[in-house]
């Protein structure tokens, strides 16, 4: 370590909010170069470098085969998928001296169908998997986390290409498995969940999440049944329409001052005879869309008024298009958009297209904005009263909610997509016509998947579901070393003792992080808690009586053994 190019820390980043982020910074594995923008040192590299060579080697196993594409692309690929569009302002986007369009590299749908349609020309090329592991870029508005999420990262993207659904369906089961067999390696704690595909397009999408309180995205499970998914891809379990026929008919009252739920169950309790909650009142939510390539369009959501609308489930439902809350210039021109009075009547009179919660079923009796200040109707018929112009997934999932698969209810935890495995379809070989010669001599357009891992993600998450209060605990499969050998004794023969155990440790094929420096020995310890390979070892006072102590960062417990000894007893701890 005297020569290592390491310097750790005492304290935190002042920007750091989570463990991993924290750690890796304090224990000189990455350094920020800006925001989003890290460099990786020497021990961070090694770890990176180990998660990479698992994945290499699980994606070699099912047939795969590894390129490299360029990071610097062109627009006209991304232009013909509308991606160029789609993707807003999280592309980086560049000119070239002669003022073309380029981009940095999100993820290569486009040049991997191209790349085949170019190489290959007929069904007995297929089916074939192509794989990189390369630097991707995303223009994050809010980068955060240290490396969990950035604008530069390193990740594995691979992509088949077969003749048929059955053929994609085959590739798609085999990166599922593959990502299993990555994902124990790696000894992350994870959960599969249905997901939406956004702007990857395609249909079948699921998402491998590593559980963490610090995650970002959340989902839910059925304990009974084992279902998941993330919250954007839960169906909501609509009821049975009810009976129209006998309901009485809506009523207008007045409602002053009930521009809010609370406020307006507050009134009906006190002036109507029933006991009401919010869940018997209709929420209007009155957003913009812009779609690409569309002028932008005012649109209704209707939920129940217990639940607020989740915006990234609103998104999900209406993918590609963005979403955006009105403004007070949007009401001013739309006098029709009584705030806090907002119902579905004036909506369809006027051409806004009004979806609602899949809750809202024909024969369900709501209270809900009359279109007037202070005024409300109560008993407001859907399929008798207004017929809304479809449903959306747009009210948020609580625990406690009917799972959709029917088998309980559902729960809620917070991950971190490590992985994301899609079914594309043709999406992207019809944007470039990616045909082979079929059998019977017609063409045949190829049907293509997109399977994704995090790699520099990965390692954050590695620390933030391993580390202790300590530091960080490497698993032995990513460790950047097998054994920290710390000096602990500044006896000549202990110094040279430590040095040929190093050695023939080295010799015996385990490597040794060696800490020679002319620091104390509790500076010693507490970087080599900090620094967290699997096993520490100590040559320290013992060392006259012949003993050293092996030290098991994971479980703390500590054993001495006779220095004759000490090469087979580390030996059988690194290898138990």
């Amino acid at each position: 370590m005297s020569t290592l190019f390491l310097r750790t820390l005492r304290d935190d980043p002042a920007d750091a909010e989570v463990p991993s982020h924290k750690l890796l910074v304090r224990a000189g594995y990455v350094r920020r170069v800006a925001p989003g923008v890290y460099s990786w040192l020497p021990l961070g590299l090694r770890v990176l470098k180990a998660i990479e060579d698992i994945v290499r080697e699980e994606m070699n196993a099912i047939g795969a085969q590894e390129i490299l594409l360029p990071a610097l692309l062109p627009r006209e690929p991304y232009e013909a998928t509308n991606r160029w569009t789609e993707y807003g302002d999280a592309l980086f986007r560049l000119k070239d001296r002669k003022g073309a369009d380029m981009l940095l590299g999100p993820t290569h749908e486009e040049l991997f169908a191209q790349l085949v349609k170019g190489e290959y020309s007929s069904y007995k090329d297929m089916p074939v998997i192509l794989y990189q592991i390369q630097t991707k870029y995303r223009d994050e508005e809010r980068p955060r986390a240290g490396i969990l999420r950035g604008r530069e990262f390193v990740m594995k993207d691979a992509y088949s290409f077969d003749l048929d659904e059955a053929g994609l369906k085959k590739a798609y089961d085999l990166h599922r498995e593959a990502y299993q067999k990555i994902f124990e390696r790696l000894q992350v704690k994870y959960v599969i969940v249905s997901a939406t595909s956004g702007a990857m397009g395609g249909s079948a999408s699921e998402e491998f999440l590593a559980e963490a309180e610090v995650g970002e995205d959340t989902f839910v499970r059925c304990l009974e049944s084992g279902y998941a998914a993330n919250v954007e891809a839960v169906v909501t379990r609509a009821p049975e329409p009810r009976p129209i026929e006998g309901l009485p008919e809506a009523v207008v009252h007045d409602t002053p001052g009930t521009e809010t739920i609370d406020s307006l169950v507050e009134w009906a309790n006190a002036n109507l005879d029933g006991e009401f909650t919010a869940a018997d009142t209709l929420k209007n939510v009155m957003v913009k869309l812009h779609a690409p390539g569309k002028d932008p369009e005012i649109i209704g959501v209707g939920v129940p008024g217990d639940r607020e609308v989740d915006m990234k489930r609103l998104e999900a439902s209406v993918s590609p298009a963005e979403v955006e809350l009105l403004t007070d210039a949007d009401f001013a021109a739309n006098p029709f958009l009584v705030k806090g009075y907002i119902g579905p009547k004036a909506l369809q009179a006027n051409g806004v297209r009004y979806l609602v919660d899949p809750r809202v079923v024909d024969g369900t009796s709501w209270i809900t904005g009359a279109d007037e200040p202070g005024r409300h109707y109560f008993g407001l018929v859907a399929g008798r009263d207004f017929t809304p112009d479809g449903t959306i997934e747009a009210a948020e999932v609580r625990d406690g909610d009917p799972s959709p698969d029917g088998a309980g209810v559902l729960v809620s935890a917070k991950g971190i997509e490590i992985g994301h495995i899609f079914q594309l379809g043709q999406k992207y070989t019809d944007a470039f016509e990616v045909d082979v010669l079929g059998e019977n001599g017609k063409p045949v357009r190829l049907t293509q998947g997109s399977y994704g891992i995090g790699v520099s993600r990965l390692v954050a998450v590695i620390a933030e579901q391993s580390h202790d209060d300590k530091g960080l605990r490497w698993p032995r499969s990513v460790a950047p070393f097998d054994v920290h050998l710390v000096i602990a004794n500044k006896d000549e023969a202990a110094i040279a003792g430590a040095e040929k155990l190093a050695a023939d440790l080295d010799a015996a094929g385990i490597e040794v992080l060696l800490d020679d420096r002319k620091a104390s020995p509790g500076v010693k310890f507490k970087d080599a808690e900090l620094l967290g390979m699997p096993t520490v070892v100590v040559v320290g006072r013992g060392y006259a009586n012949g003993t050293i102590e092996i030290r098991d960062r994971f479980t703390g417990e500590a054993t001495e053994v006779a220095v004759d000894g000490a090469v087979d007893a580390i030996v059988g701890a690194v290898r138990a």
